[in-house]
């Protein structure tokens, strides 16, 4: 089985791009830093995991991911190489996204405000195909 589940924060801001031709996908790439367990006298250590989001994850990723943003994903891992100009052989590793959720709210002192409902207040001229209403 090939599944893996991530936790950690964008490096940067995702590289966003779209594919060419009749059908074109959304293509977004980000780098997730994920800390590793700390030990006792040991400074905390990180892996950085390059992920890869396709169509509707990749748009998310494009409208809503930005450096520093705390993620939960998970997906696959997915191996492939090439040969660069130099004509040497690269080796790449990925993890291809299935499903990727915020892993924390948003900092208090953003522009939007949450009513005492608990739901944000959304401005009437907001035309976004993604929200469940009007």
């Amino acid at each position: 089985m090939n599944n893996v589940v991530l936790m950690g924060r964008l490096t940067r801001d995702p590289d966003v791009r779209y594919t060419q031709g009749n059908n074109a996908m959304c293509v977004a790439r980000y780098t997730l830093a994920v800390d590793r367990p700390k030990r006792k006298d040991q400074e905390s250590q990180a892996d950085f995991i390059s992920c890869v989001a396709f169509g509707k994850s990749g748009e998310f990723a494009e409208k809503y991911l930005h450096k520093g943003t705390k993620m939960v994903i998970t997906g696959r891992i997915q191996t492939g190489s090439y040969t660069n100009k130099d004509g040497q052989k690269v080796y790449t590793s990925d993890v291809v996204i299935g499903s990727q959720e915020f892993a924390e709210s948003k900092p208090s002192g953003t522009q939007e405000q949450v009513a005492s409902d608990g739901f944000m207040s959304i401005p009437d001229n907001v035309d976004d195909p993604y929200l469940p209403f009007n």
